[in-house]
């Protein structure tokens, strides 16, 4: 019974909350892309559906992310975590180019069967998705292990 005890202090009271959680965000984007791609190459509907899910996935889990990562912000660092303007700003964007992203393609499931110039669209925006993550990630590892 200790143990578990510790474990739940650990993780409520010691381990900051945020870098549990962004994992989900970064993984899904990542598995979003290259299900994409899969489906691209492959030419699988069935592909292009599981892309899509990762993404609307990663459009909920960005917020849960960035609510924690605010709150552990002003918590840890008093909120003067470095990069935390710009973190935001693109956790913003990233939120918003995921959830747009999923709204358009849920309301035209034949979206990635559409003609090239919509179907680059919606295919570079997981590509978009990826790039602001990959960022978003790095300057999280600034913040805990500096930059030299």
């Amino acid at each position: 019974m200790d143990l578990i005890q510790r474990i739940i202090h650990a993780l409520t009271e010691v381990h900051p909350f945020h870098t549990l959680v962004v994992h989900f965000p970064i993984a899904l984007t990542g598995s979003a892309l290259f299900f994409i791609l899969l489906a691209l190459v492959l030419r699988k509907d069935i592909l292009e559906q599981v892309a899509f899910a990762n993404i609307s996935l990663a459009a909920v889990s960005t917020v849960v992310a960035g609510i924690t990562g605010m709150m552990d912000n002003a918590e840890i660092y008093g909120g003067n975590a470095p990069n935390s303007g710009t973190k935001l700003m693109l956790a913003v964007i990233l939120f918003v180019v995921t959830t747009v992203t999923a709204l358009v393609r849920w309301r035209n499931p034949a979206l990635f069967h559409a003609p090239l110039p919509k179907k680059a669209l919606y295919i570079s925006a997981y590509f978009i998705s990826f790039g602001l993550v990959s960022v978003l990630a790095f300057l999280g590892g600034i913040i805990l292990y500096g930059f030299e």
